[in-house]
């Protein structure tokens, strides 16, 4: 089942490309870093299908995914957490997972909560 987007995908191209162009950034606009997350996010939902992973980039945005046994209740047992800086730079291959993971920028528990398969996203 395909997820319902709430980003046009031309407006979240545009946030996440004057993100990129930003020094780093960190200098975006809220609004321009808000809208790119949630944009990668349904992105990252669409092509990696599934409610076995929860991403979560605080305080944009959440997502499931990953083809797997899918999680109702409670803390869900599969969980990616990072800034929004992390996460962007993730999607458009500024840095790799295991490099991120390397400096502790994220935190993921669970034996499905490996992203590297899916990023970068948009190159």
């Amino acid at each position: 089942m395909a997820i319902k987007r709430r980003i046009d995908p031309v407006l979240g191209a545009a946030a996440l490309h004057e993100w990129n162009s930003t020094s780093g950034g960190t200098k975006a606009a809220r609004s321009v870093r808000a809208t790119a997350v949630r944009f990668a996010l349904e992105e990252l939902a669409t092509r990696a299908e599934g409610n076995s992973v929860e991403v979560r980039v605080p305080p944009f945005g959440v997502t499931q995914c990953i083809p797997g046994p899918r999680h109702t209740r409670g803390t869900p047992p599969n969980v990616v957490e990072m800034s929004d800086e992390t996460f962007l730079s993730l999607v458009t291959g500024k840095i790799h997972w295991e490099q991120a993971l390397g400096e502790g920028t994220i935190q993921a528990s669970g034996l499905r909560a490996d992203l590297s398969a899916y990023l970068p996203l948009f190159e």
